[in-house]
């Protein structure tokens, strides 16, 4: 079992997203990501920054996993092409 590790960046963006319902979702998905590497939507990503990606709805959550889970980056997907990621 994992610690989530958000870091201030992304509560800052967490907390610009207007939906409610979007921030709650994306708060529940971050939270099963404790139970590592048994989470669904979850892809490890190569040639990138950040070593995974969890994908909920049109948002990304980028992360890397040493001791703890550190959430690094959410980002929404506006249009999906050869350049996403």
């Amino acid at each position: 079992m994992y610690f989530i590790d958000w870091r201030s960046k992304s509560l800052k963006q967490l907390a610009k997203i207007p939906d409610q319902n979007t921030r709650k979702a994306l708060k529940d998905a971050v939270a099963g990501l404790a139970e590592f590497p048994n989470t669904p939507q979850v892809k490890k990503l190569t040639c990138h920054k950040y070593a995974y990606r969890l994908r909920v709805g049109r948002f990304r959550i980028f992360f890397d996993i040493a001791e703890t889970i550190r959430i690094i980056n959410i980002q929404e997907i506006k249009k999906r092409d050869d350049r996403t990621y």
